[in-house]
């Protein structure tokens, strides 16, 4: 009898949402089954993968490894986001918004949505703007950027309950989508999902970011909500979940003390340029398991690695032919032999080693209890006789 893989049926789905417009327009979502549970369901439109470009030149912040694969366009938002789709083949980009934090460089609106303007102007691909998750400011420079960009359905991100109806209305008005944000908990998502449908914000729209823990830095925690959200999109049938999920990763991970480390720093944790690649890439691939539908990078060796696992689960073969993490940095040498302890080439096993004898405590001896000095009393003084009584005056 043949093997009959056990299937689990769903009576939800994934609704579909769309970021770019026109030629260049990319639709995330559909799927009726688990993550590539393609012998359940189908899965109509494979994870896209995105790469971030900050607004500013961040080569004085990040490690080598993560300039070094930029550092002829890192200084021009525009040219390093075409270098990563010309060259590294990123489905969107995502526009990190950092020089607006009002605590940081405190950039104007106007300043941010000129430069979205030529990255969106630079590129073929849908662009998607995250701000600095200060919701006075975020607003501020979002509903800018929105009517900068009408009608290109540009993404804006991160939107929370403290600015959802200004953003909300912006996006309404231009023709924006909205990716909304809430902090790694399953009924804080579905509760502004709620606020924004009630604004007017349609679920072709939206896009769920689940707020994302780097790995070893709270990834436990958003992959578990990602879980819950998907069981109740697709088993429970709630349709404030059932959108897309977008995962803010490279920017989590590559600030992680880890990933920042050198080689001389942390010997014993390998060459630190694969290091950070291995860390972003197990994280994106775990993200993905969990449901999500974008995957925001920044290495090229990481989308590399990872598009190559979306390709082979959804089409099958061999990752033996995959190429390892390529360096692009010299290879810093470490002597693990003279870091690593003495060897113990003591083989004897306590089975068979001989059996010393317990050594005996020597016993205390009760502690002398001093008996407190009583001061001596002085000697009575010998009673002195009585004087002899007087006798009758004489006459």
């Amino acid at each position: 009898m043949a093997f009959e893989i056990p299937k689990q049926p769903y009576s939800g789905r994934i609704g579909v949402s769309t970021l770019g417009a026109g030629g260049a327009s990319l639709t995330l979502g559909g799927q009726d089954s688990y993550p590539f549970h393609l012998f359940e369901g189908s899965m109509p439109n494979p994870p896209k993968i995105a790469m971030e470009v900050w607004d500013y030149d961040p080569s004085g912040e990040w490690p080598a490894a993560a300039v070094e694969p930029f550092k002829d366009v890192i200084s021009s938002s525009e040219k390093w986001a075409k270098k990563c789709v010309e060259d590294f083949g990123a489905d969107l980009i995502v526009l990190q918004l950092k020089s607006t934090d009002p605590n940081g460089m405190d950039r104007s609106a106007d300043e941010a949505a000129k430069v979205a303007i030529k990255v969106l102007e630079a590129v073929e691909v849908p662009l998607v703007v995250w701000g600095t998750a200060n919701n006075h400011k975020d607003e501020e420079v979002l509903k800018k950027i929105s009517e900068a960009c009408e009608g290109r359905n540009v993404g804006l991100a991160p939107v929370e309950e403290g600015n959802h109806k200004g953003v909300g209305a912006s996006s309404l008005g231009y023709g924006q989508c909205i990716i909304a944000s809430s902090p790694i908990d399953v009924n804080l998502a579905k509760q502004l999902n709620v606020l924004l449908g009630n604004l007017g914000v349609g679920q072709n729209k939206l896009i769920i970011d689940p707020t994302t823990g780097g790995l070893g830095y709270g990834l436990e925690y958003t992959y578990s909500v990602m879980e819950r959200i998907r069981m109740a999109a697709l088993t429970q049938e709630d349709d404030k979940l059932q959108s897309p999920i977008i995962n803010n990763i490279g920017n989590e991970v590559w600030k992680c003390k880890e990933a920042g480390q050198s080689t001389l720093e942390a010997p014993t944790m390998g060459d630190a340029e694969k290091r950070a690649v291995a860390m972003e890439t197990v994280a994106a691939v775990a993200y993905l398991m969990a449901g999500s539908d974008v995957v925001i990078l920044r290495h090229p060796e990481s989308v590399r690695v990872v598009r190559s696992f979306v390709e082979l689960m959804v089409s099958g073969g061999s990752a033996a032919e995959i190429q390892p993490v390529a360096k692009r940095l010299e290879a810093t040498e470490v002597d693990l032999a003279a870091l690593s302890p003495e060897p113990d080439l003591n083989f004897i096993s306590k089975a068979e080693a001989p059996e010393k004898a317990p050594e005996k405590k020597p016993e205390k001896k009760p502690a002398e209890v001093k008996k407190p000095e009583v001061p001596e009393k002085p000697s009575p003084e010998p009673a002195k006789p009585a004087p002899a009584e007087a006798g009758p005056a004489p006459s």
